[in-house]
């Protein structure tokens, strides 16, 4: 070999060691972190990822270009918070620990997790041959450079997960169809009321329990499944403890946000009597563990279904999923800066997954719109039910959040039953005044208790002025 060629080869060694260290050291960032993403405005917000070990990392947002330093620990993992401006955008975000990487196209606005199961996970066109109703134009109509979603490609471990799959896009016909019809309409309304970018976080798997959404410190057993440890066989992981907050919520904990909607308990049914305690439970932990205190949280009401049909073999009245809903209801006086979205109106016998999406996303919003910012002059929360008295052999009925009155939009109340003390309960008859109800049936002379939409399927027929349904509802406790 000639000196030339010892020397070309030489150089080449010491170039590709250089490009290939260059490209070990670059920054990397987890999948949250792309570009047109959206980060929480006006915040103190994480951002995260790895690089060499020991490396420098500089990280230069375009909105004032202030230079933000941290340094990768030993196994390269680096954290540090930037601040945020007023809504805005696009801008840009450059890292650099040596190798330059750079996030384009990024908005400052409101940032929103959806999580939950199918209900949250069902897309804008709809599951196979299960429409979401009035989608296709709602699609056509749906490019909107201010709303950007990130939907969390479904995953499950045994182990928490530092990473997940997934990418930040604009709303467009092709991006929205795949997108969660509830999270699209709740954000799109928030874009169109505050006219800021809205970025939506969706995180959901169809049939999931609410103990896979909970870490192994918070997640009781699920029908006799264990908390699972490694090495064990997981043939269900969307119905097994801790499986989905490792691999689906882990990884995005910390990631700026505002607030989050919530639309599961279809398939906690049989355990309505726990499940008040897990949800709150399950709220309380992550709002901990995200470390900004407690955010939002707004939640849908399971809509009224033919549960008993999961289950024909067996009759056990504790199935019917009024009782689940009775413990959504009461989850209301235990979680704290919560609200809940009642979809009494819109349960379909025959579909777990009722083709209108628009009203449940809508509803959540609300609730967002009036408690989280503000917005007055609306009605966002349900009639509930306050108290009972009895008078003579009726029972007469009066609610809360009903500032206008009651209506049955003119047709007759049909979900009203009373109870003597025998404990049997008779249709009953009601008539509205005001915001009091009146009930009462010829069959009993002495009423002591009430139910209200109390089954497992039935379309509610009460409302506040506003259109809001009242939640089904029993005042015993039998």
């Amino acid at each position: 070999m000639t000196k030339n060629n010892l020397f070309s080869f030489v150089f080449a060694l010491i170039l590709g060691s250089f490009l290939c260290s260059g490209i070990k050291a670059e920054v990397k960032l987890p999948a949250i972190f792309t570009d047109n993403m959206v980060l929480q405005q006006q915040s103190e917000v994480a951002i995260w990822g790895w690089a060499k070990s020991g490396s420098n990392i500089q990280i230069i947002p375009s909105w004032d270009k202030k230079k933000y330093t941290t340094k990768a620990d030993a196994s390269g993992k680096w954290k540090t918070k930037i601040t945020t401006p007023a809504a805005g955008g696009p801008y840009e975000i450059t890292f650099s620990d040596g190798a330059v990487k750079k996030l384009n196209n990024v908005l400052i606005g409101e940032v929103w997790l959806c999580s939950g199961q199918s209900n949250m996970e069902m897309p804008m066109k709809g599951f196979r041959g299960q429409p979401v109703a009035g989608s296709n134009e709602v699609i056509l109509r749906s490019k909107n450079k201010n709303i950007r979603l990130f939907t969390v490609q479904r995953a499950s471990n045994i182990e928490p997960q530092e990473d997940c799959k997934g990418q930040w896009q604009e709303a467009s016909p092709e991006t929205v169809a795949e997108f969660s019809a509830t999270s699209y309409y709740f954000g799109r309304l928030l874009n169109e009321i505050l006219g800021v970018p809205v970025g939506l976080i969706h995180s959901s798997w169809g049939g999931s329990c609410i103990q896979t959404w909970m870490s192994k410190n918070t997640s009781p057993p699920y029908e006799n499944v264990k908390i699972p440890v490694k090495g064990d066989s997981i043939k269900v992981p969307n119905r097994t403890p801790t499986m989905l907050f490792n691999a689906m919520i882990n990884p995005i904990i910390g990631f700026g946000i505002k607030g989050c909607i919530w639309y599961q308990g279809e398939s906690n049914y049989k355990e309505a009597f726990r499940y008040k305690k897990m949800f709150a439970t399950m709220v309380n932990e992550w709002r901990t563990v995200w470390g900004v205190g407690e955010f939002p949280f707004y939640y849908a009401q399971i809509a009224p279904y033919n549960y008993a049909s999961l289950t024909p073999k067996e009759n056990n009245p504790d199935w019917n999923s009024a009782y689940t809903r009775e413990a959504q209801l009461k989850a209301l006086d235990t979680i704290p800066n919560s609200g809940m979205a009642v979809l009494m109106d819109i349960g379909e016998e025959k579909s777990i997954h009722p083709v209108n999406k628009e009203t449940g996303g809508k509803r959540l919003a609300y609730w967002a719109l009036a408690k989280t910012y503000g917005i007055k002059g609306f009605g966002y929360a349900s009639p509930t039910y306050k108290e009972m008295a009895v008078k003579d052999s009726t029972i007469v009925l009066s609610f809360d959040n009903a500032p206008n009155g009651l209506t049955s939009f003119g047709k007759e109340l049909n979900c009203f039953e009373i109870a003597g003390a025998d404990k049997i309960f008779h249709p009953a008859k009601a008539v509205l005044r005001q915001k009091s109800v009146v009930v009462y049936s010829p069959g009993v002379r002495n009423p002591v208790a009430l139910r209200y939409a109390f089954r497992d399927f039935i379309m509610g027929d009460l409302f506040g002025t506003e259109g809001l349904p009242v939640s089904s509802f029993r005042t015993d406790e039998w």
